[in-house]
């Protein structure tokens, strides 16, 4: 087959190069850490549901949107936490479509369960799909198959997590079966490949009413860039969340396959999160593209939007804020 030009293609390639993964980008991971770890669902020990939505390098044609919806619980007197997950990820003519339920064994390392490691699995489906109408070629394509390839998979993904009063950690993988599973007769069907993911953060109280909270995200998939995510953020009063990110590529071991050139800096972001009235929480993220796409995009907005329902566990001895 002859070379095919799709600007979504590009954009997949740039996404690669500039952040080193093929799963969905997300900037306020570090406010509900079910999206990359699924030992995270319970760790509020309430009933909490969470959306967002992003838009990823407006302006450009093709770029990413992604929206997700999560809803998790603590169980069996806050020793199991149970999840449910769905996420839609359009990029170009390419779109992915997925579902998990996620179960978490949360073990109690202190007296009243503010310490606790907990390991968590997730179990869902995947759907893949290319849409090749939405394909732009330099040449006629004859040979190119016409109207939607889709496949349909399972999957999983695996995490541990650790928490207390003042501190967090956690390591997971994803897209642990899908990584192993072929496209078949689609053989334009991007496949999967596992990612890794290492995150720790600390909440620091700089006096009675604010408290810094610092935090990072490593990922991984041992083919692209590794990136890097820095993040710092000021908590005043319980009321307001203040503070940015800084994603960059870091060298943690050597991969000679990749472009000698290829840029460090991927974007900066600023983000705030609200809690405009009791258990609801308010995000809004603004990523500035650094990379080679500076100059191109006016940038990538995200809004998010969090509730734990009143009734479901009657107080918690300690607020849960990670």
């Amino acid at each position: 087959m002859k070379k095919i030009f799709l600007i979504a293609g590009l954009l997949f390639a740039g996404s690669l190069t500039l952040k080193a993964q093929q799963d969905a980008q997300y900037s306020q991971y570090m406010f509900n850490g079910i999206y990359i770890n699924p030992a995270y669902a319970g760790y509020k020990e309430q009933l909490n549901a969470h959306s967002f939505y992003r838009s990823q390098w407006t302006g450009i044609r093709g770029a990413p949107r992604t929206f997700s919806v999560a809803v998790d619980a603590a169980v069996a007197n806050d020793n199991v936490g149970l999840a449910f997950q769905v996420t839609s990820d359009k990029l170009g003519a390419q779109s992915t479509l997925g579902g998990y339920g996620s179960y978490a064994y949360r073990i109690r390392l202190n007296a009243d369960g503010s310490s606790r490691l907990a390991f968590g699995i997730s179990f869902g489906i995947l759907q893949k799909s290319i849409n090749t109408s939405e394909l732009v070629t330099n040449d006629p394509e004859t040979s190119m198959p016409a109207g939607v390839q889709r496949t349909l998979s399972p999957d999983a993904r695996a995490g541990v997590y650790f928490s207390n009063d003042r501190f967090y950690a956690g390591f997971s993988v994803d897209n642990m079966i899908t990584n192993y599973l072929k496209s078949g007769k689609y053989k334009l069907v991007p496949q999967s490949k596992m990612h890794y993911y290492l995150t720790a953060g600390v909440l620091l109280p700089l006096n009675e009413d604010f408290q810094l909270k610092p935090s990072f995200l490593l990922k991984d998939d041992l083919g692209g860039p590794t990136s890097l995510d820095w993040n710092t953020f000021i908590l005043y009063k319980d009321i307001i969340w203040l503070g940015g990110s800084y994603r960059t590529r870091v060298n943690l071991y050597d991969k000679d396959y990749l472009q000698s050139k290829l840029a460090y800096s991927n974007s900066v972001v600023a983000a705030i999160e609200l809690f405009p009235v009791p258990n609801m929480r308010v995000g809004y993220a603004y990523d500035i593209t650094t990379g080679p796409l500076n100059g191109y995009s006016s940038g990538t907005h995200e809004v998010s939007v969090g509730y734990t329902f009143p009734g479901f566990k009657v107080r918690m001895a300690n607020p849960r804020v990670f």
